[in-house]
């Protein structure tokens, strides 16, 4: 009683998932031959279904999508040239991660962070900001490259949902955690790697990583805004979503201070990396939009996404005509308001396929 039988619908799948698995070990341990024998194509097949999800654990560990650019070639040229030294002893996914991790590491290490920029809008004089502060470097990550890269398979211990873990918010309560930290929360608390595992890629111990980890839950909790009291965000896309939005952006468009505001929380927040002004507080966003506003600028914005949130670039009227892009802004919502605002500036367009200017319409 209670044994399968033989034949059933149960075992068949069964033996077909044990097939699928056996074939595709045959068909890595093929391309891992022919990789360690010279073939670019062989490897390339090998590396791409993790190049995604390798290129957001970057840019989770340093909070800029450039330096995460760089970091993941860097990774993918160490994995070709050391691929003769890839025993098996982990997945090849775990490997991969493991030369991610400590090519980011480095790059933490060696400090050569992009410094912060002063105020450059002309004719604006914007009020005294709230605080100063310290993730300059901080850069979005295009939504249209998330595709197939926060799905991914997670390890049991995993306590984060990767949406949430690719928020603005998020990524910069990292970047002022320690180096190995930072390392250690996203591989455990994000990836779900063991503790095990996670101490093989830093060449560590058990007990170094989960002393590691404790302190860097401490830290992250220190830092992250409080959530408890508010309301989720609206799906992404979604009617309540779009609502908020269209107001926005009518808003912005119009110069609207008074509408902006009642979109505004009380306790809602602004930066604008590279430059450290950072802004908290519905009354003295207000005041910022305000200057912006009462300068006679105007502006048109074009919607994307990034980091799993709406965002606008925002094109600068001028009498010619033609509209010049001027900055990208992402918005964080909570219920049927914004919290936070983050301005990043127009060199970042391209990233998003948006043009440095709109012609004349």
């Amino acid at each position: 009683m209670g044994r399968p039988v033989r034949g059933s619908v149960g075992v068949d799948i069964e033996v077909e998932m044990e097939k699928e698995r056996r074939d595709a070990r045959v068909v890595t341990a093929d391309l891992i031959s022919r990789a360690r024998a010279g073939d670019g194509d062989a490897f390339r097949t090998l590396v791409e279904p993790y190049r995604r999800e390798l290129q957001v654990h970057c840019y989770r560990m340093l909070g800029s999508f450039q330096d995460a650019e760089d970091a993941l070639q860097d990774t993918l040229l160490a994995a070709w040239q050391g691929l003769a030294g890839f025993e098996g002893r982990a997945s090849l996914r775990t490997w991969l991660y493991r030369i991610a991790t400590n090519r980011c590491l480095d790059g933490l290490r060696a400090a050569s962070r992009r410094p912060a920029k002063e105020w450059d809008v002309p004719n604006v004089e914007p009020p005294e900001p709230t605080r100063l502060g310290e993730v300059v470097w901080l850069q979005p990550f295009p939504d249209a490259l998330l595709e197939g890269a926060i799905d991914v398979p997670l390890g049991p211990e995993a306590r984060y949902d990767q949406t949430e873990s690719i928020s603005l918010a998020f990524v910069t309560a990292l970047q002022v955690l320690p180096p190995r930290q930072l390392a250690v929360i996203i591989l455990r608390d994000v990836l779900g790697f063991h503790a095990n595992e996670v101490a093989d890629m830093l060449d560590s111990t058990v007990e170094s990583v989960n002393s590691a980890l404790k302190r860097a839950r401490a830290g992250l909790q220190g830092r992250r805004p409080p959530t408890t009291d508010r309301e989720p965000a609206p799906v992404p896309d979604s009617p309540s979503e779009d609502a908020i939005v269209a107001k926005f952006v009518s808003a912005w468009e119009s110069a609207d201070v008074d509408a902006l505001v009642e979109l505004l929380t009380d306790d809602v927040f602004m930066s604008m990396p590279p430059m450290p002004f950072e802004y908290e507080g519905r009354d003295v966003v207000a005041r910022f939009c305000a200057s912006l506003f009462g300068a006679g600028r105007r502006f048109d914005l074009v919607p994307t996404r990034a980091n799993g949130q709406p965002a606008f670039g925002a094109y600068l009227r001028t009498p010619s005509g033609i509209h010049h892009g001027v900055g990208l802004y992402v918005l964080t919502l909570t219920g049927d308001r914004i919290c936070a605002m983050t301005r990043f500036d127009n060199s970042l367009l391209p990233w998003f396929g948006l043009p440095r200017s709109l012609p004349s319409s």
